[in-house]
């Protein structure tokens, strides 16, 4: 199933799941459901998803400002940067499809924003994976807990959605996030 989905790398573990000792998916297979009914029109996702990425957006702005380490102040603003290029992506998607075509603070305006990516808050985030924040592997590491928990989310959110204009957006959404991964592996593996 994981290497349909394009993933290069795939172990069997044996023993299955109870033979696994790291880190998986955290929560009920519903978590972050509730920000979707199902029926969302494309414009609805696209604000949803724009949503998310300010909320982490945020968070890696406020952590930034926390941290003394100037190695992982840099990095908090790198990753910020990156969801800033994926908010641009998300609304530029939004003008494609939208009959209205909407300047970014209209668009802003349209957005409310009620968790980070995967569907948790800055708050359950802290506490389920308790990083050092002074520690650019830790930081690393909860990027990519909260990339994972995001593509999971849009994956089982393309299967409820009604709309096949929707799920398209959702699994381009899923595929970038799958991308971002990428992009913090490489970066983890350069540390």
């Amino acid at each position: 199933m994981l290497a349909g989905k394009g993933f290069k790398k795939v172990f069997n573990v044996a023993g299955g799941i109870k033979a696994w000792h790291a880190k998986t998916a955290i929560g009920p297979q519903d978590l972050g459901m509730d920000l979707f009914d199902g029926k969302e029109e494309p414009q609805d996702v696209l604000k949803i998803a724009y949503s998310l990425e300010q909320g982490l957006c945020e968070f890696y702005i406020s952590m930034g400002k926390e941290v003394k380490n100037e190695k992982v102040k840099d990095l908090f603003a790198k990753l910020s940067e990156i969801e800033v290029k994926h908010q641009m992506s998300i609304y530029t998607a939004y003008n494609d499809i939208s009959d209205e075509k909407l300047n970014k603070d209209e668009f802003e305006e349209l957005v409310e924003i009620k968790a980070l990516e995967g569907g948790l808050s800055t708050r359950e985030y802290l506490d389920l994976f308790n990083p050092d924040l002074n520690s650019e592997i830790d930081v690393i590491s909860l990027a990519m807990s909260i990339e994972a928990q995001a593509m999971d989310l849009y994956q089982r959110l393309s299967l409820r959605v009604t709309n096949s204009q929707s799920r398209d957006i959702i699994n381009k959404i899923a595929n970038e996030e799958k991308a971002h991964l990428a992009s913090l592996g490489n970066l983890m593996d350069s540390l």
